[in-house]
């Protein structure tokens, strides 16, 4: 099968930054500058819109290969108007990120020390000759432009040496990659007048935060947005307050003022003035209403409505997730929507779209209303419904099938017997009956020890110690001497020697295969081998994921991290340490995204997938069975792992 390589360069008076692909390509504006190619491995040649266009490109029935191939397909579909298949095309960004390397060709290349790489002066051909002057003209030097056309060529040569030096995606990846684009393509429907009213409270909201923060401090601050605010908390509260600001990153203490320590000090606040003073919360309060990321995310969807049919697209990154292969988001960045939903989300946008109040009546402040309508924001469209669908503690289901461990076995049972995880969890370190704290739970609607389960599998299932426990209790209200969290953790692994085990195994395996080149060496489900340069291991899928160009440094693993970015005279990508849980996390998630692939082949309708949800947009009464059908039936190589989803239909996106 013959492969067409090719980039484009193109210019428009659409901003392709905040509008993003889609927009773009649609834009009566847009116009393509020239066209680089060549046909497998033959000279790269360019193509101008002055000249005919090319026969063998427009005929062209094999592969078409560019670096994040969405940009080249929309040109080719909306631009010059060549209808190619989607299957044809081939992302050799999308390449990279599944052989778990960087996704830009800049980055790659450099990660893996390519001769060929991309060359940095694109981006001022690019100011020059792809963005409007002022009064709207575009720079038509031919100096530029022939110089553009040099930069476009070499662009195509460094892709297609960079895609020949990687594991090439196999026809799994390749249709899932597709799946991805076909989703991106469909969009979701966006509430377009619900995200105007929210932008103009929030402007009005933020003014009025800034002043407040100035009173309140009495100019100590005028932004809380200054690294200022952090010691200025500091200085203000009491011990327990402080200790609960501590975090602890590569064994070392710090402070923070991130969202979870802001929540947790606030709620800590309520009941404890002598700790944190009124005025104290105040500001902490201001910093998370200004901080909302909610505010900028209306904006974003805002600007990436099409402007005839108000659909989102293009929000999926296909193996956007380094060493899992997980999709993350763009644009959109639906992966990081508040899961927090208003009560009455319709009752909410009536208010806001005429203007009238919305606090205090749905929230105690304007943001935390906007933050309540985010995912409300996206609706179904007319005669159609959302059937949303999650898997239920699919993390601890997959660790525990991954380890293939006797013991684990146990946990499996409880998850099909229909029990509660987080009870099983408790019983086990406290050393008491299931039945105990199950009746406790059932009579209360709540229980410490449970709470103190779901805390535990959460922060520990990975490897964690003592400051991971801290932390995830921190987001649960969970506060315990660092003694007692010291016997719930031992009291957990003794409870759990099965998981203990697995990373051992984990451990041993890919230590093995490291000094051993050429060999297998399985743990759990997991089999892992070294060629020399990247540490590979096989899913249960088939799927081959890799810790790039890993080798030991003194007594530790180490690899370079695609997801850390170099500074530009640095002569090595930076390296993150392999170790036993992060082995251990990163199978788990893999296998969880395997089994969210596996789910999307089946199901033609969904506009959005989130991790362990997937959302379908259908007018079929019957979707809610098929959905659940489909996310509860384990693939064949997922034989005896337990699944259970559940189901709900709505029109507007919620939890």
């Amino acid at each position: 099968m013959s492969i067409l390589w090719l980039d484009f360069e193109t210019r428009s008076r659409c901003d392709l930054t905040s509008k993003g692909v889609y927009n773009y390509a649609q834009d009566a504006s847009t116009d393509v500058l020239c066209m680089s190619y060549a046909f497998d491995d033959e000279p790269v040649v360019t193509w101008r819109p002055s000249d005919p266009f090319p026969k063998s490109v427009r005929n062209h029935t094999g592969q078409i290969r560019a670096h994040n191939a969405a940009f080249e397909r929309l040109i080719f579909w909306y631009v010059l108007q060549c209808n190619f298949q989607l299957e044809q095309f081939y992302c050799t960004a999308a390449q990279a990120r599944a052989n778990c390397l960087p996704g830009s060709l800049e980055d790659v290349g450099r990660a893996i020390s390519s001769n060929m790489r991309k060359d940095h002066r694109g981006g001022q051909l690019i100011r020059a000759l792809s963005i409007p002057r002022a009064d709207g003209s575009f720079n038509d030097s031919p100096e530029l432009i022939a110089e553009m056309i040099a930069y476009c060529e070499q662009d195509v040569r460094a892709m297609r040496e960079i895609s020949k030096a990687m594991r090439q995606l196999t026809d799994d990846e390749l249709l899932d990659y597709h799946i991805n684009e076909r989703i991106n393509d469909r969009g979701v429907l966006l509430d377009l007048p619900l995200a105007q009213a929210a932008i103009k409270y929030a402007s009005v909201e933020l003014e009025e935060i800034e002043s407040l923060v100035q009173d309140i401090t009495k100019g100590e601050i005028n932004s809380v947005r200054s690294p200022r605010m952090k010691a200025w908390v500091m200085e203000r509260v009491g011990p327990q307050a402080l200790k609960m600001m501590e975090v602890y990153k590569d064994g070392e203490k710090k402070y923070s003022i991130d969202k979870s320590v802001r929540s947790n000090l606030l709620k800590f606040a309520e009941e404890n003035p002598d700790e944190i003073p009124a005025y104290v919360a105040d500001v902490i309060q201001c910093a998370d209403d200004l901080w909302a990321s909610s505010v900028a995310k209306f904006s974003r969807l805002g600007e990436l409505a099409d402007e005839d049919d108000h659909r989102v697209r293009g929000a999926f990154v296909f193996a956007g997730g380094s060493a899992t292969g997980r999709a993350s988001s763009y644009g959109a960045q639906v992966h990081n929507f508040t899961r927090k939903c208003a009560a009455e989300p319709d009752d909410v946008r009536q208010a806001m779209v005429r203007g009238h109040s919305i606090v205090p009546r749905f929230g105690k402040r304007v943001t935390d209303v906007l933050k309540g309508m985010l995912r409300p924001a996206l609706i179904a469209a007319p005669g159609k419904q959302f059937v949303v669908a999650d898997w239920s503690a699919v993390e601890a289901r997959v660790t525990a099938w991954a380890s293939n461990d006797p013991q684990a076995e146990e946990v499996l049972d409880t998850f099909r017997a229909g029990k509660d995880i987080y009870i099983r969890e408790a019983a086990g370190i406290y050393r008491v009956p299931y039945e105990e704290i199950a009746e406790e739970y059932e009579q209360t609607d709540q229980s410490d020890r449970r709470q103190i389960g779901k805390v535990a599998i959460l922060s520990l299932g990975f490897g964690g110690s003592i400051g991971a426990f801290a932390a995830m209790g921190r987001n649960y209200g969970v506060f315990v001497p660092e003694s007692d969290a010291r016997r719930i953790v031992d009291a957990w692994r003794r409870a759990n020697a099965w998981a203990v085990r697995y990373w051992t195994k984990l451990e041993d395996a890919y230590t093995r295969a490291l000094r051993n080149p050429g060999r297998e060496f399985s743990a759990g489900r997991v089999t892992y081998l070294y060629d020399g340069q990247h540490l590979w291991y096989a899913l249960p899928s088939g799927r081959i994921l890799c810790y790039p160009f890993a080798k030991f440094e003194g007594d530790e693993i180490t690899y370079i991290k695609a997801a850390w970015k170099p500074a530009a005279d640095a002569k090595e990508w930076p390296r993150a340490r392999l170790w036993r849980g992060l082995a251990c996390e990163n199978i788990t998630q893999a296998i969880a995204h395997d089994l969210l692939r596996h789910s999307l082949r089946q199901l033609p309708d969904v506009v959005l997938h989130v991790h362990d949800e997937i959302v379908l947009e259908t007018a079929d009464p019957d979707a809610p069975n098929t959905l659940k059908q489909v996310m509860c039936t384990p693939p064949n190589w997922a034989a005896g792992l337990p699944l259970n989803a559940g189901v709900k239909v709505m029109t507007r996106y919620g939890k």
